[in-house]
């Protein structure tokens, strides 16, 4: 009696687990795929008519030399020098490391960018670089040149479209408590963003993810949708413009649909989006089942023991020229 009691438990445990190893599930939204943007491009942000600095160099993110090791370090990388330029009148030369400028960590071509387009009169053109070249660290004035920006791309926002489907820009804030820092503002949102449910408003800057600051509105684009599945939950660090504070954040989740559960030769469904198609078998036997059912985009089949076979489509208009 008691082996049988065991038994019964047994299966009553088992039977759930049995259930779920045959199901599977897929997103119930197709969920596209999403092409980042490099993290070296960089266009000039909002405000066309406004005066921004030259400093005479290109830079991107400081990766390691390392094949077997490749990560992010601190400061960017000079990739390209212009002859005769602010830069290149300092002493910065190709592969230098900007650390930072005028005490601003510049861990992101996009900070490098943001300084550009601060108030260049209030620097009267003297820029501080920080520079480290091989294991030397230095300090270098550069003095930029101002240009003009109305014929130049402009750049608005980098775009969420999945984690949390709005818009960011890169900006630097001093919250007084020691050099400025990268954030990226939130600047617009779009449909089925999880943002405002969390009190989140057009405006709030965004300082880190998870408790890592950011570098530009670009790593935290690519963070969200990399490091992050959807619908999992994140914290977001927000600055409204009076405080500080961590906000928990689910991000956009698709929902989930069974996409296939099989129970032995008895039944099997299967379906999916891409392309929009679904089938059922009910007890097949290998070279025949009692009954089976295909669906692909407006065509449908009925087959019954493998004999009869009905099958009907939604059709399509066509247009009939005489020869």
């Amino acid at each position: 009696m008691r082996a049988r009691s065991i038994s019964t438990l047994l299966i009553s445990l088992s039977a759930p687990l049995l259930l779920t190893a045959c199901v599977s599930y897929e997103p119930a939204v197709l969920v596209p795929a999403v092409t980042l943007s490099a993290e070296e491009v960089s266009l000039l942000s909002d405000g066309a008519d406004s005066l921004q600095v030259d400093f005479g160099l290109d830079t991107s993110l400081n990766e390691s030399d390392s094949l077997f090791n490749v990560e992010v370090l601190p400061g960017v990388r000079v990739r390209s020098v212009t002859a005769n330029g602010p830069a290149a009148e300092a002493g910065i030369e190709v592969g230098d490391i900007l650390l930072a400028i005028n005490g601003t960590e510049t861990n992101h071509p996009d900070a490098v960018l943001a300084l550009q387009l601060s108030d260049p009169l209030n620097q009267n053109g003297s820029y501080r670089f920080t520079v480290q070249r091989n294991t030397t660290v230095f300090e270098a004035t550069v003095m930029a040149r101002e240009l003009s920006s109305n014929t130049a791309p402009v750049e608005l926002y980098r775009v969420d479209p999945l984690a949390t489907r709005a818009g960011y820009r890169t900006e630097l804030v001093d919250l007084g408590d020691g050099a400025p820092i990268a954030a990226a503002r939130v600047v617009e949102f779009f449909p089925g963003s999880p943002l405002p449910a969390a009190a989140f408003s057009q405006g709030d800057l965004v300082l880190a993810l998870n408790g890592v600051y950011l570098n530009s509105a670009q790593d935290l684009v690519t963070r969200l949708n990399r490091d992050h599945e959807l619908g999992s939950e994140v914290t977001l660090t927000r600055y409204d413009g009076n405080s500080v504070a961590d906000v928990e954040l689910r991000l956009w989740d698709p929902g989930r649909r069974i996409s296939r559960f099989s129970l032995g030769p008895l039944l099997r469904y299967e379906s999916s989006l891409s392309p929009d198609s679904e089938s059922l078998t009910i007890l097949d036997f290998w070279l025949f089942s009692l009954y089976s059912y295909q669906q692909t985009e407006g065509e449908r089949s009925h087959r019954l023991l493998g004999l009869i076979n009905v099958t009907s489509d939604s059709g399509e208009l066509i247009e009939e020229t005489n020869p």
